[in-house]
């Protein structure tokens, strides 16, 4: 029923920025917690950023500052604008949305819906 489609990867060299983006729809989007999660090859998924239904923002310490996470409810459309890119973050970055809105939730095992991934490379 909840569908998330994820675009805006690329190839970037360091110090640039992409703008990721993930289209929901199947739900009252705007009351529910959104979050992008990346993952590296060879490392497990971690946690990037997540909005409350309330606004609350939640970042990981890798990439606070550089990144943000915004919603636009009327297009039920999260993004995450990545600044000041390095290799390291390198990876597929997957938005998720789960079935609370209260808080912006790090754990990814909260999580019930996923998008497909984007790739966002960094060149040195």
């Amino acid at each position: 029923q909840v569908q998330l489609v994820e675009s805006g990867g690329g190839l970037v060299q360091a110090g640039g920025s992409l703008r990721l983006s993930c289209a929901a729809s199947g739900r009252t989007f705007s009351i529910y917690t959104m979050a992008w999660f990346r993952q590296a090859p060879g490392k497990e998924r971690e946690f990037v950023a997540a909005m409350s239904g309330g606004g609350s923002t939640n970042y990981a310490d890798a990439v606070k500052g550089r990144f943000t996470i915004s919603r636009d409810n009327a297009k039920n459309t999260v993004y995450l604008q990545t600044n000041s890119l390095k290799p390291e973050d390198t990876a597929v970055y997957y938005c998720a949305t789960r079935n609370s809105g209260a808080y912006a939730s790090s754990a990814s095992s909260l999580y019930n819906y996923w998008g497909q991934g984007t790739q966002v490379t960094v060149s040195s």
